[in-house]
């Protein structure tokens, strides 16, 4: 007996320690850190509820198209203006695919000459409020998310090209929509979203990608930055950033703490990547 129980206490230390090493890799995943983050009272704080917004003048419909997981996905499609295989996805923040973001979707189109989707990672829903926000944002299943881009990918025509933009929540999978696209996305916008610091996905990736974050940004940080630009310079990608002093979410302009001046910088310097890689 005594044998058995020196047994059972040097074999319980190792599968804690297995334990514990399993759960850091799981929280180390970009997608599902991110998703934590609507758990933090201070994170969700840090953002202004959207209020009662609506489009006028609307020039995109909302579509409906089948994912590889045998379901359904949607989105907001604004066609260009004259016909072309380019396609722009843009991820919504962390409320979901309300009428900002398919006023994001009219400019864009406009402003690049290309189409747009907006992907609703949410499936149909919409976060009127924090709390909605916050249950909607831990509530995405990464293989659910990835079915969703792969069925707005296979909507598109065949010979299509893509680039990704998001913010937030969005910004984040944008990265993931880079690397699903592998040499079909010519660029990767992201807006102060959690990037990629798997190395093995970031191989995959060949778009180069166009970063803005926020100096004041308590989780996705300069520290996480500087992470994700290592990596990427270490695998021979193609990364470029710039950091605003500024709070999270800075570009939205419902965010009391909107700053326009470096809106404004950010989008001319997104556009003008846009338009150089995205050909």
């Amino acid at each position: 007996m005594k044998t058995l129980l020196i047994l059972l206490f040097s074999i319980i230390p190792i599968f804690l320690v297995r334990a514990q090493e399993n759960h850091s890799c799981c929280e180390e995943d970009a997608v599902t850190r991110f998703a934590n983050f609507g758990k933090d009272l201070s994170f969700v704080a840090a953002h202004n509820e959207p209020g009662d917004f609506k489009l006028t003048n609307s020039h995109g419909a909302m579509i409906t198209f089948n994912t590889p997981d045998g379901k359904t996905g949607g989105g907001y499609e604004v066609k260009a203006a004259n016909p072309t295989n380019k396609y722009l996805f843009i991820f919504h923040e962390w409320y979901g695919l309300n009428d900002y973001i398919k006023q994001e979707c009219d400019t864009w189109s406009a402003e690049l000459g290309v189409n747009v989707i907006g992907i609703d990672l949410y499936d149909g829903k919409v976060a009127t409020n924090n709390a909605e926000a916050s249950q909607y944002v831990q509530s995405v299943e990464t293989e659910r998310g990835l079915n969703i881009i792969a069925g707005a990918r296979d909507y598109a025509p065949k010979d299509a090209i893509f680039a990704s933009l998001g913010w937030c929540f969005g910004g984040g999978w944008s990265c993931q929509a880079a690397i699903l696209l592998g040499d079909r996305c010519k660029a990767c916008v992201i807006y102060y979203g959690m990037p990629e610091d798997n190395k093995d996905k970031l191989a995959k990736l060949t778009a180069p990608v166009y970063g803005i974050f926020a100096s004041r940004d308590a989780k996705i940080n300069p520290d996480v930055v500087k992470k994700f630009e290592d990596n990427m310079k270490e695998l021979g990608k193609t990364v470029t950033t710039k950091i605003y002093e500024g709070d999270h979410g800075f570009a939205n302009p419902s965010n009391p703490k909107h700053d326009v001046a470096a809106t404004a910088d950010a989008k001319a310097l997104v556009t003008s990547f846009l338009n150089e890689n995205f050909k």
